[in-house]
């Protein structure tokens, strides 16, 4: 049976790429399920940076509904949010609150649940022929996997609610100039790209990372002398770290460094 993850550990850069081609890599709770012991194997091998992507022509198409058929079910005996909270959030939220930096790497067709997913990583960049639909409203439903979360805050209100409320298709390079995505590359160029982020960001100082990371998830839910306060104390943690007097001397001895 063929992994529906699969795995590589790379210039301490971990990378989970959902294989499920057939299905444009839908997610059903073995597949989550699969992610999440990618997640865990990574820490546990100290990885420094995460990718995330697929193969094939998708990077995810979303819920596969067709893994739990609800034929013959009532409705009052549907739960989804049941399905969201045991698996569907876990995922998001893992990715978000990992101690790594994760790169998303969108290959390709990111819909529904795969279009929040693209987003659940600090850095979004796709292939130059990659799509994103949050169709979510075709399916007589409501956005889900944190996308209500993300849209407002990554391309603002107004957008946000077209995306939401029309469901229309939003290629690579127009995502990009909203500010869904970080950049976009051309389909072949995609799997190094991500790589070299990757590999840039495990080079950063892990705990540096950590704090901005942490400033940032937090600026748009407090006012200014809170994000003030935690830069404050971030800066007190950092300062105190051998990292910060050994990057600082490295940083005078370039800048004295003669040409030549």
């Amino acid at each position: 049976m063929t992994a529906p993850v699969l795995y590589r550990l790379e210039a301490d850069v971990a990378t989970l790429t959902l294989n499920r081609p057939d299905t444009l890599n839908s997610l059903d709770l073995a597949t989550i399920d699969a992610l999440l012991a990618g997640v865990d194997r990574a820490l546990a091998e100290q990885a420094r940076a995460l990718v995330l992507t697929g193969s094939g022509r998708a990077f995810c198409a979303g819920a596969d509904l067709g893994a739990d058929s609800l034929a013959g079910v009532a409705p009052q005996d549907i739960d989804l949010g049941a399905a969201m909270r045991s698996h569907y959030n876990v995922i998001v939220e893992r990715l978000h609150r990992l101690p790594i930096p994760v790169v998303v790497a969108v290959n390709g067709v990111a819909a529904g649940g795969g279009a929040a997913l693209a987003l659940a990583g600090d850095l979004t960049i796709a292939a130059r022929s990659a799509s994103f639909r949050y169709l979510f409203i075709d399916l007589a439903l409501m956005p889900d996997m944190g996308a209500t979360w993300q849209l407002p805050r990554r391309v603002g209100q107004a957008r946000a609610r077209g995306l939401s409320l029309l469901g229309d298709t939003l290629d690579a390079e127009t995502a990009a100039q909203w500010g869904l995505i970080w950049q976009v590359f051309d389909d072949a160029a995609l799997p190094a790209a991500a790589q070299a982020l990757a590999v840039r960001l495990a080079g950063k100082s892990p705990s540096a990372l950590r704090e901005t990371r942490a400033a940032l998830d937090a600026a748009l839910a407090v006012d200014l002398p809170a994000q003030l306060e935690q830069e404050a104390a971030g800066q007190t943690r950092l300062g105190r770290e051998p990292g910060f007097l050994k990057a600082v001397t490295a940083f005078l001895a370039r800048r004295t460094r003669k040409p030549g």
